[in-house]
C-alpha cells in the first residue's frame, strides 16, 4: 500500500463517521489536525477530530453520508487532497437547538500530508461550517 492509498483509506473511514478505531491504523501517533472553523477550533489532533466527527453523526445527524467529488496526491509534499460535499439531516439530539428536520449540503476540502511510513501526519478541514449551520437552521 502507498500513502495516497491509505490516504484515501483513511479519508473513507473518517467520513463514515466510523470513529478513532476505524482510523487509527492509518494514522501516526501525534498526528495534528487543524481548521478554521467553529465547531473544530479545539480540535487539535486527528483522533479528536475522527471521535467529534463519529459522536456528531452518530447523535445529531444519524445517517449523513457524503460525496466526493475529486481526491489527488502530490508526491513531492506527500500531501493527499479530498474534495466532498456532506449531505446530513438535524434529526438527533445534539447541536445548539432541538431537531430542525432541516438539511445541509455542505463542500468541504481535507489537505492530508502523510509521513515516509505512509501514515497520516497532519490533516486539515477547509470548511464553511456557518454555510451549513444556516442550513441546519441553527443560526
Amino acid at each position: 500500500m502507498g500513502a495516497f492509498d491509505n490516504a484515501r483509506k483513511f479519508f473513507e473511514a473518517c467520513d463514515a463517521g466510523t470513529g478513532w478505531e476505524a482510523c487509527k491504523e492509518y494514522v501516526a501517533d501525534g498526528a495534528t489536525f487543524t481548521a478554521q472553523s467553529e465547531p473544530l477550533v479545539d480540535i487539535d489532533t486527528v483522533e479528536g477530530y475522527c471521535e467529534w466527527l463519529a459522536g456528531f453523526q452518530s447523535s445529531t445527524v444519524p445517517g449523513a453520508t457524503y460525496d466526493l467529488h475529486t481526491s489527488s496526491y502530490d508526491a513531492a509534499t506527500r500531501s493527499a487532497v479530498f474534495f466532498a460535499t456532506y449531505h446530513a439531516t438535524h434529526t438527533g439530539d445534539g447541536g445548539p437547538v432541538p431537531p430542525t428536520n432541516k438539511q445541509t449540503s455542505t463542500h468541504y476540502v481535507y489537505v492530508i500530508t502523510m509521513n515516509e511510513s505512509d501514515q497520516v501526519e497532519s490533516m486539515t478541514k477547509i470548511w464553511n461550517a456557518p454555510w451549513a449551520m444556516t442550513e441546519l437552521g441553527w443560526m
